[in-house]
């Protein structure tokens, strides 16, 4: 890898690794140490690759990595792991409301791996229908019909909370 390889791929991890490590622990439901070792190893693939994808979107080329890992890692453990972290790795926008980012947090972790993910891709990470498809290589459609259902079921859920508490 030439130097300007190196360089520029010194940059991408600087400016791309902590929104990277904020997916993996999203989309995976994985502990921060699980969600560190999917981006570690989409990472050294990326810069494996570098020189080849460098000119594309090695971000959503590591993003899918991680992704398709951490499905991968859900349908072999048959088991959907507790988020166990304290804050996600950015910090939010003016004045947070805590509680409704851990009440969503919490709902996210009961939806299934590839519904997570949809909804993490496109609401918290911002991508479109179509990036979010490429990404966990499925129609646009399935991306449509899973994030009216994870939304449906979050929903659901926060209704029945409020009847319980009001």
């Amino acid at each position: 890898m030439s130097d300007d390889d190196e360089a520029a791929f010194d940059e991408f991890l600087a400016a791309r690794s902590t929104s990277l490590l904020r997916t993996a622990i999203l989309v995976c439901g994985a502990t921060r140490h699980d969600a560190e070792d999917l981006v570690q190893h989409a990472l050294e693939k990326v810069y494996r690759h570098w020189p080849r994808i460098r000119g594309d979107n090695p971000e959503a080329y590591a993003r899918k990595i991680v992704v398709n890992a951490a499905i991968s890692r859900a349908r072999r453990r048959k088991i959907v792991q507790e988020i166990t972290f304290a804050r996600p790795p950015d910090t939010a926008a003016d004045s947070p409301d805590l509680d409704l980012r851990d009440t969503l947090i919490q709902e996210l972790r009961r939806l299934p791996p590839r519904m997570r993910a949809v909804l993490v891709l496109r609401y918290w990470e911002d991508q479109s229908e179509e990036s979010t498809a490429t990404l966990l290589g499925c129609s646009v459609g399935t991306v449509k019909s899973q994030a009216a259902r994870g939304l449906a079921r979050i929903r659901e859920n926060l209704n029945l909370a409020k009847e319980v508490i009001g």
